[in-house]
């Protein structure tokens, strides 16, 4: 593929339209609240009975989201070492698109008494979502030179916000009046959103499948394979250790995507349990979130052109730490809807600016890069598994979100303490 070219770049760009539906809309805005409604009904409260074990509803749902990151640590190094032995990052990105979109299209049948179906699928869906994206993002360094990966990254993500909030508002049409559409009740109109997701992220990622090429060989597939690809993230480890400025970052990393990617997932039960919010306020909360983060995305790559991007990663942090001593304190519908906007200038933000910061770490004319992505998502992923098993566990103990989301406030001083003492030059590391 040619470094900066438009039509490939547009078309990578185009798989952050196709998937980010399935993380704003099932992970983010109607799932999480359509879960803890329809399990509420079923089960007469919050405990539910899963496999014979009685749990709460929200620590259940917490954990599940954990498992199914797990599950994907453990799977990346493998999966990686044979993406890059046999050049075929597109063919696993392909694999997992259909299997998380699949599973969003079977979400259509959980109603709630069938509770061990819908976390089964959850999982399955989060598992494509979260490993789809890692042969997605290895594919940057690429298509996009260094001096172009900020924007490169930001454009993705603003693309994914945008054709998101499109079908979010679909959705919320389809939720605020079912009957004018033929839907027996807001909840046969939310399960149809979920098979709208499905169908939108499998028939929109094949624009990338089309424009995306794969550096093919077709070496047989050994045990030795299998374990080259745990040996390329110690080799990958080993390259980044010799610049001590670039583990530095990778540490700041995963202390701070604990804090970010527990309180995106988390948030829609935090707004429902805490604030009182309803399914349509929630949406509209989301419609702010993602219209903010559009231009955030963009914001904090210009900030990274003028200051560097150890300056905006940190004003970033920062605002993310204020967001959860907010949160604490927030009982206000109205307040909240002012706080969802703050959100979503950051959130946009740090996503765009850590990848390409990342993508600046790998040292110039590597061929597996898969490796080098598996191994940040790795770091990203094992952060999102203690972060919502931390939030989870929290709940538990105290019986309020308000405590947990406290909580994640300290990765965040956590991950900007160790960010400050990291020297990257200006727009690159």
């Amino acid at each position: 593929m040619i470094l900066n070219d438009k039509k490939t770049i547009n078309a990578w760009c185009s798989y952050d339209w196709a998937n980010s539906v399935y993380n704003l809309i099932v992970t983010t805005a109607i799932f999480p609240i359509y879960y803890n409604s329809a399990t509420k009904a079923a089960f007469d409260g919050d405990v539910v009975s899963f496999f014979g074990f009685s749990i709460n509803s929200s620590v259940l749902y917490s954990y599940a989201i954990s498992f199914s990151f797990l599950i994907a640590v453990i799977l990346y190094p493998i999966l990686s070492g044979v993406a890059d032995y046999r050049g075929s990052k597109k063919a696993f990105m392909r694999f997992f698109t259909y299997l998380g979109s699949l599973a969003c299209i079977g979400l259509f049948f959980f109603e709630g008494s069938n509770i061990e179906y819908g976390i089964l699928l959850a999982i399955t869906a989060s598992l494509g979502y979260a490993s789809s994206v890692v042969f997605y993002n290895a594919f940057l360094p690429e298509i996009a030179s260094e001096d172009q990966m900020d924007r490169v990254s930001a454009r993705g993500f603003s693309m994914g916000y945008i054709g998101s909030v499109l079908l979010l508002i679909v959705s919320l049409v389809l939720v605020s009046i079912p009957e004018t559409f033929g839907f027996d009740g807001a909840g046969s109109a939310t399960r149809f959103v979920f098979l709208l997701v499905g169908i939108w992220w499998f028939g929109f990622a094949h624009i990338a499948f089309a424009a995306l090429e794969d550096k093919r060989s077709h070496g047989k597939i050994t045990g030795e394979v299998l374990r080259s690809g745990f040996n390329e993230l110690k080799k990958v480890f080993g390259s980044l250790k010799e610049n001590v400025n670039s583990i530095r970052f990778l540490y700041s990393f995963f202390f701070y995507s604990m804090g970010v990617q527990t309180v995106m997932l988390l948030a829609p039960l935090f707004a429902a349990e805490e604030i009182g919010m309803e399914s349509s306020e929630m949406i509209i909360v989301i419609l702010i979130i993602q219209l903010v983060a559009v231009g955030g995305a963009y914001l904090f790559a210009s900030i990274s052109d003028k200051k560097g991007n150890k300056m905006s990663i940190s004003l970033a942090i920062a605002i993310w730490f204020a967001i959860c001593i907010l949160a604490y304190f927030i009982g206000d519908k109205t307040v909240f809807y002012g706080l969802a906007g703050l959100l979503g200038l950051v959130m946009g933000g740090i996503q765009s600016i850590s990848r390409s910061t990342y993508s600046k770490l790998i040292p110039e004319g590597t061929k597996d890069t898969a490796s080098y992505f598996s191994f940040y998502d790795v770091t990203e992923k094992f952060a999102i598994v203690l972060g919502t098993m931390g939030f989870g566990y929290i709940l538990q103990l105290t019986g309020t979100m308000r405590n947990s989301m406290l909580f994640m406030g300290l990765f965040f001083v956590i991950g900007f303490i160790i960010l400050s003492r990291a020297k990257l030059n200006k727009g690159t590391a």
